[in-house]
């Protein structure tokens, strides 16, 4: 198998879980890799973003990525961010990676917005590991944005074969990217799901979000990739409501820790500052909206199944 085919499915970006104290929860940790594995998910990356890497000490970061590696025993391919301040510190968090256990890892990048210092970065980042790279490309958050020239050259060398793909207008991107990396690149799909079935359609991989409600994720690249587009559209049409609810700037977070406590999987929803509260009327209202869309707050499942019939068995979306 070509190496940017080796992962393919459904990557969810989990949280951080913390104590109410501020600590991290380590048993929390543990849970949330046993549901990741429970719903049938690929795998499920680790230090992202959305993870709260940024606000970890160092030792934090290995105390969850260890604790996660030595929970999943093989059973989920473990993906850990990189993001640094510098080249150098980058290096030290995927030898980390590797040396933990991990299978692979993806990469924010470093200032400054220049083709020539972003592919010295890359290639200095993915020289010092033995693990696969995916290019994190998500101007939004990091002010930069990935050339689709670079991208491609990186991809056809063997330096990056996966990118986490959260750059709009994706759909356009991610055919370009596709084209100038002569089809050797995984695309993984990303802004809280938003275009997954618009990704798969052009050509994706799969998906590596932080979506709350991975089953959804799941069961739109089980059927799309069973040949029932109908019904995998159906399924990304009906949660686009919770989709868009839970993708908020800056309380996407809360609102994907809130899920995971009612679900019994974290014991609590603390978010490290600085970070703005989420009110009672704001937890309510995302409340509704998921069960206006049928789906559980409390379990994976629907209570109104968009699709009649089990999830088809998971394989590649590209056949």
């Amino acid at each position: 198998m070509p190496h940017h085919d080796a992962f393919w499915g459904v990557h969810p970006i989990v949280p951080t879980p913390f104590h109410d104290d501020g600590s991290v929860d380590l048993d929390s940790v543990r849970r949330m890799v046993d549901a990741m594995v429970a719903t049938g998910v690929q795998g499920m990356a680790l230090l992202g973003f959305m993870g709260e890497s940024h606000k970890l000490m160092a030792a934090e970061r290995r105390e969850v990525l260890r604790a996660a590696v030595e929970r999943s025993a093989g059973r989920l391919t473990i993906w850990v961010g990189v993001r640094g301040l510098g080249t150098a510190a980058c290096v030290e968090q995927a030898q980390e990676a590797e040396a933990l256990g991990a299978d692979a890892i993806f990469v924010a990048p470093i200032p400054p917005q220049s083709d020539a210092a972003l592919e010295r970065h890359y290639r200095e980042v993915a020289a010092s590991t033995s693990l696969p790279m995916a290019l994190h490309d998500y101007p939004a958050s990091f002010g930069i944005s990935l050339g689709v020239d670079l991208i491609g050259r990186l991809a056809r060398d063997g330096v990056a074969p996966y990118i986490k793909a959260e750059d709009p207008p994706v759909i356009g991107k991610q055919r370009r990217v596709l084209a100038a990396a002569g089809g050797r690149i995984g695309v993984f799909g990303g802004l809280g799901g938003a275009w997954l079935f618009e990704e798969l359609e052009a050509g994706a991989a799969g998906v590596m979000t932080g979506l709350a409600f991975p089953e959804v994720l799941l069961e739109i690249v089980a059927r799309f990739a069973a040949g029932d587009r109908a019904g995998a559209a159906a399924v990304f049409d009906r949660a686009l409501p919770v989709i868009r609810y839970e993708f908020q700037p800056g309380i996407g977070v809360a609102l994907r820790k809130h899920v995971f406590r009612r679900r019994g999987i974290f014991a609590g929803e603390h978010v490290r500052a600085p970070a703005p509260a989420v009110d009672e009327a704001t937890l309510a209202g995302f409340e509704a909206v998921v069960e206006r869309c049928g789906l559980r707050i409390d379990a994976p499942g629907w209570t109104r199944p968009p699709v009649e019939g089990p999830v088809p068995p998971s394989r590649p979306p590209r056949g």
